[in-house]
């Protein structure tokens, strides 16, 4: 692929629009994100709060721990965190430097404020909308269908800020997004000019690394990670599962460090880069490679969530962990073939585990997800394979990928509405 070529200059856009670094889960920072908003829209400190949030932010909010307040969990804790002490212009590192006294706040206003938390009965679904009162004055900020993508913005009454909630489908745009395909994301990573992507790969290399080791150093969540490497040190598979795992024990459980997200997910993020880091390692593989490997596992990580949508009943983890399978591969030495056929057998083992929101028993689901995408490699190294008929996999990757796309955005629809009625009813 030339640099000349527009899709050369769109690969690299899609890498630096996806990797971006994030503190905390995602879902509960695009709270806050949303409430640092509105405090700023409305020009001092809210004395009523009103919070509407679609199923899916609710199901993502209720059991992780938001950073930087002492261990709270949920919606209210998120908008009063971003409320007292988030800066809006760091996005999705929104309360990433809060102070002692700035916790004691968050505390005190959720203790003292009025705050009403309704769901969204129609909407995207990722909806937030923060309605904040004081005295005469209101504002009220929408976030909708990416974490940070401010839709609309209004103080006392009167409309400041309005767009559509998705972009106008054009046909450029139909063209850059068919243009992302797996052949088409492998002759990228081969031919890229890192010097256009080491910025957002090496980003991602030292973040996801850093929390991957706080994982395992010290006690998070479940600690997967540590279960996993109890007695296999020496097994790079196991070491390159552990390590995911650990990084995603210590987010889900309020660790104070940043990631980089892939699709808008942490999760996801260190899924696609932490086992590659393991691997690299491992075989002593050049910088080169580790770079060219990471940009392959991102954009088909990419790739199978821009048919599956932000969020869905679908784990995300499924999606980056075959597509962390496909970045092995090519820290292997594998070629096209290899790299499609790691992902068509790795989509065949675990499509299907489904997302009950976010949560401590995500880094088992990752662990799990990893081991399908390795899984899915060593088969073809062995000459076995899944094949067209085979269930949902479809005769060539882009079919597979693409009924993996109708599993979860429109297949899977009942079955998350159904997740977040028994995660509302506990």
């Amino acid at each position: 692929m030339d640099k000349s070529n527009p899709q050369y200059t769109y690969f690299v856009e899609v890498l630096k629009e996806e990797l971006k670094p994030a503190m905390g889960c995602t879902e509960p920072i695009a709270v806050a994100y949303c409430g640092a908003k509105a405090r700023e829209v409305l020009g001092k400190m809210p004395e009523k709060v009103e919070i509407s949030v679609s199923g899916n932010i609710i199901k993502n909010v209720k059991s992780v721990i938001v950073p930087n307040t002492g261990g709270m969990k949920g919606i209210a804790a998120a908008a009063a965190a971003g409320i007292i002490a988030g800066d809006a212009r760091r996005e999705l590192e929104v309360i990433s430097v809060v102070s002692g006294e700035q916790k004691k706040q968050i505390a005190d206003f959720l203790e003292n404020t009025e705050i009403h938390i309704v769901p969204i009965e129609q909407g995207d679904l990722l909806d937030i909308i923060i309605s904040v009162y004081s005295q005469n004055d209101s504002a009220v900020v929408r976030i909708a269908h990416t974490h940070t993508n401010i839709v609309r913005i209004e103080k006392n009454g009167a409309i400041l800020f309005d767009k559509p909630l998705i972009k106008e489908e054009t046909s450029e745009n139909k063209l850059k997004e068919e243009s992302l395909t797996v052949e088409a994301i492998y002759d990228f990573a081969n031919k890229v000019e890192l010097s256009d992507v080491e910025e957002v790969i090496g980003r991602q290399i030292a973040y996801n690394q850093a929390i991957a080791e706080e994982g395992i150093r010290n006690n998070w969540g479940a600690n997967i990670g540590k279960v996993l490497l109890e007695g296999h040190e020496q097994d790079v598979r196991q070491r390159a599962k552990a390590m995911a795992a650990a990084g995603s024990d210590a987010r889900m459980s309020g660790c104070e460090l940043p990631v980089v997200v892939n699709s808008g997910s942490g999760n996801q993020g260190i899924t696609v880069s932490v086992p590659l880091i393991v691997y690299a390692k491992e075989k002593k593989c050049s910088r080169d490679q580790l770079y060219r490997a990471l940009v392959l596992s991102n954009l088909i990580a990419i790739h199978q969530k821009r048919g599956i949508g932000c969020l869905s009943a679908y784990c995300g983890a499924v999606s980056a962990g075959t597509a962390a399978g496909c970045g092995i591969a090519y820290l292997c030495g594998g070629d096209l073939k290899t790299v499609t056929h790691t992902l068509v057998n790795a989509i065949a083992i675990a499509s299907g585990m489904v997302c009950d929101g976010a949560k401590p028993s995500c880094a088992a689901k990752i662990a799990v997800a990893l081991e399908a995408g390795i899984m899915g490699y060593e088969m073809y190294c062995h000459g076995q394979q899944f094949r067209g008929g085979d269930g949902i996999v479809s005769k060539g990757v882009e079919n597979t990928i693409h009924n993996i796309g109708r599993l979860g955005a429109d297949g899977m629809r009942e079955t998350d509405k159904e997740i977040i009625r028994i995660m509302t009813e506990v």
